[in-house]
């Protein structure tokens, strides 16, 4: 074992993902819990990173997924239908459809209909919305920023490309996540 393994494996024992592999090692030894060390990390970080990242939403009185369609309007710069929004998003037609309302009403973005199909709407950043994206993004970066500087910089660089290679493997392999 390197000096580099034997640290990784001494982070590994004081994590809640830790005691949970033991447990499931003492119950089946023979199966390899290894997937489970990854996931249940990854699953785990995901589950703490929400909730303190929420913290400026809620303050916004914004929530995640609002937050969300928000900003895939101002990323992309241009009017999405909801239809693209939901895929920009990973959200189900009818949740957008919730959340514009919701946004609409506090004055964070507009509707309006498209002139050749009255069935679609096209939807866009109001200066109010715009405003509150900016105002809210830098910190949600500086808190990613101080998370992240647990590790050095190459240590984020390879994990940015591990998890890139992983989310890039389930997004192009229809029925992955359903195996």
């Amino acid at each position: 074992m390197t000096a580099a393994n034997g640290r990784r494996q001494g982070a590994r024992e004081g994590d809640t993902v830790s005691a949970v592999v033991r447990q499931w090692q003492a119950v089946h030894p023979g199966l390899d819990t290894g997937p489970m060390e990854i996931i249940g990390r990854i699953n785990r970080c995901a589950a703490l990173l929400q909730q303190a990242e929420d913290a400026p939403l809620r303050r916004a009185g914004l929530s995640r997924p609002e937050f969300d369609l928000l900003g895939a309007l101002r990323r992309t710069g241009h009017e999405l239908t909801p239809s693209e929004l939901a895929r920009e998003t990973f959200s189900s037609g009818a949740a957008v459809t919730k959340r514009l309302k919701s946004l609409t009403e506090r004055g964070l973005v507009e509707r309006r209909g498209d002139t050749r199909d009255r069935r679609v709407a096209h939807v866009r950043l109001t200066d109010a919305g715009g405003d509150l994206v900016d105002a809210i993004l830098p910190e949600q970066l500086a808190y990613e920023t101080a998370v992240l500087s647990a590790l050095d910089p190459r240590g984020q660089g390879e994990l940015a490309d591990l998890l890139g290679e992983l989310l890039g493997r389930l997004e192009g392999t229809p029925g992955m996540l359903r195996a």
